[in-house]
């Protein structure tokens, strides 16, 4: 994709070019990467070239609709979401863009806000998707389905924020995160708190894991973040 962020890359597909740059600035400064294109054809080639993470797509194109680049994508294995645009607040549209392939359908004129959020809300839900849905790391134990969790076989009741925090120490375990990291993927682009944020919910997390283990499972390493250790007991 054409841009430096190294967040989930977006391919946003529309003829008009004032959305297109709309789209493309405020997608970059939410911290996605973002190539866009004005037609099926150039979206059926970017997603070729590099495939990207989510399509924003037009319904109406000057070459094809959306659906039958939908209907091509798909049949050609591409598996990624497809957020569709259209003009049209149409019950049979939005039951068209589902039937396809789509994913999601925002109907123009819309908010950047909502936007963002439909985004985010699709990838979350895609990533977990893909995810088992048991994690176990040391002796922790994570259900993603049901949201339980135990260490050394005690259930350990969770706030969803300590869930989501724990679940991502979990997905990244032995390897340090820093307090940035953190931020990003628990509390995600729109959090404009402060890092401090990050040490109570650690601190929480410890008086409720610690106290089932020998040592703690969350180390701080000054200067660089936290790391959830394997070989805890």
């Amino acid at each position: 994709m054409n841009a430096q962020n190294k967040g989930p890359r977006i391919l946003i597909v529309d003829d008009e070019p004032s959305i297109r740059e709309l789209l493309s600035t405020s997608l970059r400064f939410a911290g996605f990467g973002v190539r866009a294109v004005a037609n099926g054809a150039q979206t059926i080639s970017a997603v070729l070239e590099e495939e990207p993470d989510l399509i924003i797509l037009d319904v109406m194109l000057p070459d094809m609709n959306g659906f039958s680049v939908t209907k091509r994508l798909r049949s050609a294995g591409y598996t990624a979401p497809i957020l569709f645009l259209t003009a049209k607040d149409d019950t049979e549209d939005k039951v068209m863009g589902l039937t396809v392939g789509g994913d999601d359908y925002v109907t123009k004129p819309f908010s950047l806000d909502e936007i963002i959020a439909r985004i985010k809300a699709i990838l979350r839900r895609t990533i977990q998707e893909d995810e088992e849905a048991v994690l176990e790391t040391g002796p922790v134990v994570l259900d993603q389905d049901t949201h339980e969790v135990q260490v050394n076989g005690t259930p350990v009741e969770l706030s969803p924020t300590e869930f989501k925090l724990l679940r991502y120490l979990m997905q990244n375990a032995n390897r340090v995160l820093s307090k940035a990291q953190i931020l990003d993927h628990v509390w995600e682009y729109d959090f404009n708190g402060d890092a401090g944020i990050v040490e109570s919910y650690i601190s929480y997390l410890r008086r409720k894991l610690d106290p089932l283990t020998e040592e703690s499972l969350i180390q701080t390493k000054r200067g660089f973040g936290y790391m959830l250790k394997t070989d805890a007991k």
